[in-house]
Formats: structure tokens, sequence, C-alpha cells
């Protein structure tokens, strides 16, 4: 598994899906597959994508930092 970070090339709104779909393995579109039928269930997952978006590094910063060590 690779470190969970928003990539660059192949996001469409935040890269979480995208983000998540690497972590796993998954294609993208099926990550945001999974997403969209999940908000049609009570829960948070619209806050949460909002929360990973705002906490998850963006991949050059995540490669920036992963350097500098």
């Amino acid at each position: 598994m690779t470190a969970l970070a928003r990539p660059t090339h192949g996001r469409m709104i935040g890269g979480v899906c995208a983000a998540l779909a690497r972590r796993f393995g998954t294609s993208a579109t099926t990550m945001r597959v999974i997403f969209l039928l999940s908000c049609l269930l009570p829960g948070p997952q619209f806050l949460l994508y909002i929360a990973l978006w705002l906490l998850l590094p963006s991949e050059e910063k995540a490669d920036s930092t992963r350097t500098a060590w």
C-alpha cells in the first residue's frame, strides 16, 4: 500500500477518492461510485470528505517532506 496523499493528477474535486483508491488498490471511479452510494445512507460522509480534503497533504507536499528527512 502507498502513503495516503492526494494526487496532483487524476483527481476531480479534492483528490480524496483518488487517494483512497490508490491506497487500497482500486480504481478511482470505483471509489467515487462507492462514495456517491454512501451519501444515500445517513451519516457524515460529506463532512468526512471535507475533513480528509483539508487534512491529507497533496502529493507534492508529501514528497517534499519525505525527502527532507
